[in-house]
């Protein structure tokens, strides 16, 4: 047996003594940690924070919403949020300081993002510099015009399945609702696998699109709580939770989804060989300008990267306009008189037609400002977070130093009552004269560099489900059910978005 010659009392001893060493290491770096951040946000007034646990204990489930438009009223343009005793963000309420911020293109948070990257990879969600602005430029040929025109069908086709999946549903009992988010899920779904990734899926009841939808759904929800609780934030706690252990197996879950179209489309663009054979038989794809992308160098994107882009656009393409049409169907069953001014307007555009076309987007103005209304009350992606690479001054002259971490409330700025007059009203009239509003009180999909380049898709998909599914149905609310909205990394209601449809003849 191999004696290190120190008896086991004293081994002990020496043992516990470097484990006190190290917790007061420790205790001194986050004491330094908690020091900088006071002096950091010394100019910024925010609400009581407690000493360990930060504000999170003020935050209840389900009145999420309700706190931070309580503190945004009282600090309207910005104040610290803190997340634990040691982690503080500063939140942005207003446009004049959203404006300043967006406008630099600094990098997103990897103190909060960095927990989608187990499943999204590092895409051009996550990613910044020089490789963001490659993937920037490389992706943009894929939300062009010529790209998305030929989507707008494969997005009706999508609408029309789902809403005859309602007819019959309802048919076998008109008076009970039905939960939105589920079956727009699975719309959004469907529609972005034919658009981005021309990959025909045998329905909308296919399991394997209800396995994925129910991985994102679960990995959506498991980040937002990871980004709340103190100690999920270390990856070594965290992967022995119950938490952390169900959100791998969701993130493995979504892989195998995305894997296997990719896949099929390397070996199907084997077999073509070339971009120009592609194009003879169908119109170009997000995937296939993935595939086809090269940098200056004649570099494609690794099997890393396109993997990640694959993720990214498939989460994002899918889950938050699934967010934002829910949504939209709740003001307008909430709002029964603009939901029948669209529906006329929509039947005027379309005469004898059921189906919208590429055509018939612009010529619907009325119902696309009642799209914007809805996500200005219910933006699809409630916050986004930034951190500094460089100092910032706002326009009243506060600071802050490189490094620190800011996030913009875009459900606060869409509710501020210094921008918007009574913000809690449904008007979508407030979108006919833009030139009046601050450039950056309306954010749904972010702005400046960094905004959401795909939301020309988003807006898209939001005017022909929404104009397909007023041609067919009365939309009422189900008041036995009203939704509860909860800020998730996608705006989602803690109970569901449960409507009643009433078909029309």
């Amino acid at each position: 047996m191999l004696s290190i010659g120190i008896p086991f009392p004293q081994l002990l001893q020496l043992f516990i003594g470097c484990i006190l060493i190290c917790g007061l290491l420790q205790a001194i770096q986050l004491y330094r940690r908690k020091k900088e951040l006071l002096k950091t946000f010394k100019s910024f007034p925010g609400p009581p924070s407690h000493w360990l646990y930060g504000q999170n204990r003020e935050i209840s489930r389900g009145k999420e919403f309700g706190k931070l438009l309580e503190w945004a009223e009282k600090y309207p343009y910005a104040y610290p949020r803190w997340f634990g005793g040691f982690v503080a963000v500063l939140v942005i309420n207003h446009p004049d300081y959203a404006k300043t911020l967006f406008n630099r293109g600094d990098p997103k948070a990897l103190t909060t993002y960095k927990f989608l990257v187990p499943w999204i990879g590092k895409g051009l969600l996550i990613l910044h510099g020089p490789k963001w602005f490659q993937h920037r430029r490389l992706l943009t040929p894929g939300f062009h015009y010529d790209i998305l025109k030929p989507y707008i069908a494969l997005m009706a086709d999508s609408t029309k399945a789902m809403l005859d999946k309602w007819e019959k549903l309802i048919a076998k009992d008109p008076t009970k609702s039905l939960e939105m988010f589920e079956h727009v899920s699975l719309m959004t779904l469907d529609s972005i696998m034919k658009c981005a990734f021309s990959y025909q899926s045998v329905g909308q009841t296919h399991r394997e699109l209800e396995f994925y939808i129910k991985a994102v759904y679960d990995i959506t929800y498991l980040v937002s709580q990871r980004i709340r609780t103190l100690f999920y934030r270390n990856d070594l706690i965290y992967r022995y939770t119950s938490a952390g252990r169900h959100f791998l197996e969701a993130c493995r879950l979504a892989h195998q989804h995305t894997d296997k179209i990719i896949e099929e489309r390397k070996k199907l663009f084997k077999e073509e060989g070339e971009l120009e054979k592609f194009q003879q038989k169908r119109y170009l794809d997000f995937l296939d300008i993935l595939l086809c992308a090269k940098d200056e160098n004649g570099v494609g994107l690794s099997d890393e990267d396109l993997r990640a882009e694959v993720d990214t656009f498939m989460f994002e393409g899918h889950d938050t306009t699934a967010s934002g049409i829910s949504w939209i169907l709740y003001t307008m069953a909430q709002n029964p008189e603009h939901q029948q001014r669209c529906r006329e307007e929509i039947k005027d555009t379309l005469g004898d037609r059921d189906t919208i076309q590429w055509d018939d987007l612009g010529k619907i103005p009325y119902t696309t400002m009642c799209i914007k209304e809805s996500l200005r009350l219910y933006p699809p992606v409630p916050a986004v977070s930034r951190q500094l690479s460089k100092p910032i001054t706002f326009c009243d002259g506060r600071t802050l130093p490189e490094g620190s971490l800011v996030a913009v409330s875009i459900y606060c700025i869409h509710r501020n009552k210094s921008v918007w007059k009574d913000p809690e009203v449904f008007d979508p009239t407030r979108f006919s004269e833009s030139s009046q509003r601050h450039s950056h009180a309306f954010v749904p999909f972010a702005a400046g560099p960094r905004n959401c380049i795909g939301q020309q898709f988003a807006m898209n998909e939001m005017k022909v489900a929404l104009a397909q599914i007023l041609l067919r149905f009365e939309i009422l609310p189900d008041l036995a059910q009203l939704p509860v909205p909860v800020p998730q990394v996608v705006m989602k209601s803690d109970n569901g978005i449960h409507l009643l449809l009433k078909k029309l003849n």
